[in-house]
């Protein structure tokens, strides 16, 4: 993205957070392709079966974000960094509603990806894997919130090491670093959990 067009999300951002309502209106045609992509991230490596469209995850995402009440935003990577995180909860609550409907009740299940390039779609008969890694991803934000972070972009947000970089102020290698530990963990603790 532009720096021009960076910077006037951050201006719009600020000012939004600030109350300006008309900032709101103006950010949204600037947003809408970035959120619609990091949704279509995210229904990619859901792979088949989810019925969530794209354009319905990143709608029910915004009407979330909008509900945000005065947040200091940083910039355009911060804005972007919370809407990963509002995505996954939209997706969890997804989940969760059709594990209780298909079962009565969720269900521990083990889920222990070989590349992590493809988690289990809410609405599918895998969901409370889903559901197993976030409970997991929780328990490691409560440990490392750093480590956390890490995970939840690249797997929910779809974020690469740059981008991921970039949105938490690390260097790449760090990223990686932390990636791999962090997969250890929940590979180790998503293990035991089943």
């Amino acid at each position: 993205m532009a720096t021009e067009e960076s910077g006037k999300i951050t201006s719009l951002l600020k000012a939004w957070g600030s109350g300006d309502h008309a900032a709101q209106g103006e950010l949204i045609p600037l947003v809408y392709n970035e959120l619609r992509d990091l949704a279509s991230r995210y229904r990619r490596k859901a792979g088949a079966g989810e019925t969530m469209q794209t354009t319905a995850l990143v709608n029910e995402a915004y009407l979330k974000l909008v509900d945000i009440k005065s947040v200091d935003w940083r910039d355009r990577v911060h804005f972007f960094a919370v809407s990963a995180n509002v995505m996954r909860r939209i997706l969890i609550d997804i989940a969760r509603a059709h594990t209780a409907e298909k079962r009565g009740g969720p269900a521990k299940a083990v889920f222990v990806p070989a590349d992590w390039e493809e988690i289990p779609a809410p609405d599918s008969k895998r969901a409370e894997e889903l559901l197993a890694l976030d409970e997991a991803l929780t328990r490691l934000i409560e440990m490392d919130v750093r480590r956390g972070k890490i995970v939840e972009l690249r797997v929910f947000g779809g974020l690469s090491v740059e981008e991921t970089a970039e949105v938490l102020e690390l260097s790449a290698a760090t990223i990686m670093r932390e990636w791999r530990v962090a997969k250890a963990w929940l590979v180790r603790e998503l293990g035991a959990a089943g």
